[in-house]
């Protein structure tokens, strides 16, 4: 449930526009925020 709650989280952040909910959008930035972050920590970039 936690895990989902986190998911749901990252996708309003990321996928708001407007009024509504992109979903499929908001996912798509968080995932890619997700592994540049990691990347930099790593030092890779």
């Amino acid at each position: 449930h936690h895990i989902m709650l986190d998911i749901h989280h990252a996708c309003v952040e990321h996928g708001g526009e407007g009024e509504q909910t992109n979903y499929v959008q908001g996912a798509n930035i968080a995932g890619f925020v997700k592994v540049a972050d990691a990347m930099l920590a790593q030092g890779v970039i």
